[in-house]
């Protein structure tokens, strides 16, 4: 290998093809609370946390009234939103689940903890926090090790409202 991505590269955005505009907006911001920044007319949407200009893109370009996302077909597994600490992860899955969306999924993954579930197009949603590197275990040979161990929402969801 001769190219190595630089350490401060990031992941910008995410930008979904969406059926109902309307629809995902009011996911996106009423569910997990993302505030819309710019509209291009009843096409597009792009919403963010703070200040940034924008962490998702949404729009029905070309998929206004479009099936939702297939699980046994390619594409993206799931878009994940890292929060700064365990309460503010239970905080927001506390709003997921006071609006009714299925969690269908919640693990500890050993460096972080992660709740699973979709959008309203079916596009898989991970919302996680990162414990301290200083935690992660690794292998003798210097690589993370990964676990995929029972995470307790209840206690997670409990620990948001402390």
């Amino acid at each position: 290998m001769t190219y190595k991505v630089p350490d401060e590269t990031r992941v910008g955005h995410i930008h979904l093809k969406v059926s109902d505009l309307e629809r995902s907006i009011a996911f996106y911001r009423d569910v997990l609370g993302f505030e819309v920044k710019l509209r291009y007319g009843e096409q597009a949407a792009f919403m963010a946390a703070g200040a940034y200009h924008h962490h998702i893109g949404l729009n029905t370009w070309h998929s206004a009234g479009g099936a939702p996302v297939k699980k046994a077909a390619t594409g993206m597994y799931h878009v994940a939103f890292v929060y700064p600490d365990r309460a503010a992860l239970g905080r927001a899955v506390g709003e997921v689940r006071a609006a009714g969306v299925d969690i269908y999924g919640a693990a500890d993954h050993g460096v972080s903890e992660a709740v699973y579930f979709d959008d309203p197009d079916g596009n898989g949603i991970e919302l996680y926090w990162d414990r301290a590197a200083k935690m992660w275990e690794t292998t003798d040979e210097g690589m993370i090790k990964m676990i995929n161990a029972p995470l307790d929402v209840d206690a997670l969801i409990a620990d948001g409202q402390a």
